[in-house]
């Protein structure tokens, strides 16, 4: 049912200012972070994307611009892909909210964590991990099942949509990294997610291109999978 490939934006402004800039606007790509978005266009060349989606912060659409400005293409914005509403923390240090006695929670019990004047990680992972599995339905509907494309989001939503698909609960996401411009790609099918990569800050992507159509094995061999499963007879039970 497609594979997404979930991309962080560039290292921004706040994230080398060690702010919290959440939805904070005004908040861009720093240099390096320009970098890395425009060095997405030869890394990303080869693969053939479908579309591209992202969150609605300024962060987020300077990362992707080169990428939209070279294949000639325009990116679904999706408010519900957006940052972590952190409320009463925005714009304050990650130094001084280190005392808060509710930073303790957001690492250990994540889950039950809500920001004052804000959303909770919980529902935060609700809305994006929704959001992910709605436009990858509407997206095999009209691209076909093979399809691949990308969002453009933030490291809590995007860690939280990799904890969903390796079937982890909330509280264990915080041991998932997802640097700046790193790439996470999680294949989407009728049964479950599959993890493909997590954090690829450089690795080759050829793999990901959409191979063809194998034959079907015989309906009546032993050990053959249903159409549509993913299991391999004799060999790994996972997408290869």
């Amino acid at each position: 049912m497609t594979t997404v490939i979930l991309l962080r934006h560039g290292r921004s402004t706040a994230n080398v200012s060690g702010v919290l800039a959440g939805r904070s606007t005004g908040v861009g790509l720093d240099d390096h972070g320009r970098a890395q978005a425009t060095s997405l266009v030869d890394r990303l060349a080869a693969l053939p994307l479908a579309a591209v989606v992202r969150s609605p912060l300024q962060r987020c659409e300077e990362t992707v611009a080169p990428l939209l400005e070279a294949r000639g293409m325009t990116a679904v914005v999706d408010d519900e892909l957006s940052e972590v509403d952190y409320g009463d923390w925005t714009g304050k240090t990650l130094g001084e909210l280190g005392k808060e006695d509710l930073w303790k929670v957001v690492q250990a019990h994540p889950s039950a964590a809500v920001f004052p004047g804000g959303e909770g990680l919980a529902h935060m992972q609700h809305r994006s991990v929704a959001a992910v599995r709605k436009h990858a339905a509407q997206i095999a509907e009209e691209h076909g099942p093979k399809a691949l494309w990308v969002v453009c989001s933030h490291g809590d939503v995007i860690k939280s949509v990799i904890a969903d698909a390796l079937g982890l609960h909330l509280d264990s996401f915080q041991r998932i990294s997802v640097d700046p411009c790193s790439l996470s790609v999680i294949s989407y099918t009728p049964t479950r997610p599959f993890v493909v990569r997590v954090n690829d800050t450089g690795g080759d992507l050829s793999s990901l291109v959409p191979k063809p159509d194998e034959e079907k094995p015989d309906e009546g061999a032993e050990g053959a999978a249903e159409e549509g499963s993913e299991a391999v007879v004799g060999g790994s039970t996972g997408v290869n």
